[in-house]
């Protein structure tokens, strides 16, 4: 069957994470986004752990469901779907190897709640898993992979946001330049790579050594809204193993939701202190520094591609997985109206869709967008048009700030209104 899975999400005991990311909140938002599978994220962490044994009952091999008397009851009828939890957890690990401190973040997921308990058990003499859903390790990312595979043989194991500056596999403050320098003889274990919000497909195909690393996509999301932002696309039965065979072998796995990767706050490079963006060839003719203040800059991730690419833009592999970005549907939204998207008249107008439309994925990628159909949807309409064939700028983000996308202008606000009325 065709689903829609969100693998990268954190809970309530994550640092700076919204309190609202309950196994019951999450469950209902995965509905109201067209999620079909979610990760738990943070078994690391024993509170957490413990609630969701409480809470989450078998739906199949290796997947959970919310058990009925948690199930919450204000979920729109059009959105009304069965979700599965997978247990997963991603892990923070800050040590030092060929002369330089590394940070590194780790993406876990394992078959079921006794596999959690024996990596928790092992993790736990090496760290505090009480202090933080994703927790803090003084642990090579290689000997991290060695005790989860011993732990649990069928766990999968995948970085995280691969390419992101500060804590990521082949970031440009603190990670490696391959797998293999990483991970080692272990690296064959590594079948797949998470791209993250500041890449895309096209970006990781420059670069020869991932042909054989499926991309996947998850949206890391801190708070239930942000869930989907990036997600997967599978064809398979409903069961861990599925899911994981998957991932490995790409059969049954049909492709990745993506940001536009200039969105994502570290795209570019630059200084946000400064309000300095810079694309990668700007920085090299500023020595790495800030033209303002003269302090390095943040190289970000489309900067990090271009060193470690073996291929042109545009190069596209044989065998490479389809993938659609997307604009959420609050940013459509608000793009529309001229708001920002935490305003009120944002969030009634995206209720309103949804509760007619169905779920968000459903919208922003099935509906279908016709000037026949321009009434009803209106503006965003228009801007789901826009989107679907790229025709739309954006701003692209640099050192912790997200980019910003633009569809409209005043001027086309009020053509686009004044032709819908001739319909």
């Amino acid at each position: 069957m065709r689903f829609i899975a969100d693998l990268h999400i954190h809970s309530k005991y994550s640092r700076a994470t919204s309190r609202d990311m309950s196994p019951e909140v999450i469950w209902k938002w995965a509905q109201i986004k067209g999620i079909g599978v979610v990760g738990t994220g943070d078994f690391t962490h024993p509170g957490w752990l413990k609630e969701l044994s409480e809470k989450l009952e078998p739906a199949g091999e290796g997947l959970f469901k919310l058990k009925k008397e948690h199930e919450l009851n204000d979920v729109p009828d059009s959105c009304r779907t069965e979700v599965s939890f997978i247990l997963s957890s991603e892990i923070s690990s800050i040590y030092r190897k060929n002369g330089r401190t590394r940070k590194v973040h780790s993406l876990i997921l394992v078959p079921g709640f006794s596999d959690a308990a024996r990596i928790n058990l092992a993790l736990s003499r090496i760290g505090n898993l009480n202090a933080d859903g994703r927790p803090i390790l003084g642990l090579d990312a290689l000997d991290l992979l060695k005790i989860v595979k011993e732990a649990s043989p069928s766990a999968i194991f995948i970085p995280a946001h691969a390419w992101t500056p500060h804590f990521s596999v082949f970031g440009a403050a603190s990670g490696f330049n391959s797998l293999e320098e990483c991970f080692e003889n272990y690296a064959p274990h590594i079948k797949a790579i998470e791209t993250g919000l500041s890449s895309d497909p096209p970006m990781n195909w420059r670069v020869s050594a991932l042909d054989t690393i499926n991309l996947i996509s998850n949206s890391d999301a801190h708070s239930p809204a942000k869930m989907g932002r990036e997600a997967n696309i599978f064809d398979t039965d409903m069961s861990y193993n599925s899911i994981a065979s998957a991932i490995e072998t790409r059969q049954g796995f049909l492709g990745t939701i993506e940001f536009f990767p200039e969105e994502g706050k570290y795209h570019y490079d630059g200084h946000r202190a400064c309000g300095v963006s810079l694309s990668p060839e700007e920085t090299i003719q500023n020595n790495y520094l800030c033209p303002k203040c003269g302090r390095r800059v943040t190289v970000g991730v489309l900067h990090r591609v271009e060193k470690l690419a073996d291929r042109p833009s545009g190069y596209k592999p044989h065998n490479a997985t389809p993938y659609f970005p997307l604009i959420p549907l609050t940013e459509l939204i608000a793009c529309t109206l001229g708001l920002g998207v935490t305003s009120k008249a944002v969030e009634m107008e995206y209720h309103r869709l949804i509760v007619t439309f169905g779920n968000e994925f459903s919208i922003l990628m099935d509906a279908p967008i016709t000037r026949n159909t321009q009434r009803n949807w209106g503006l965003i309409g228009e801007a789901i048009r826009r989107m679907r064939s790229g025709n739309i700028n954006v701003s692209s983000g640099y050192d912790g700030q997200y980019g910003k996308i633009n569809i409209f202008n005043a001027g086309d606000r009020e053509e686009i209104k004044r032709q819908a009325t001739l319909f």
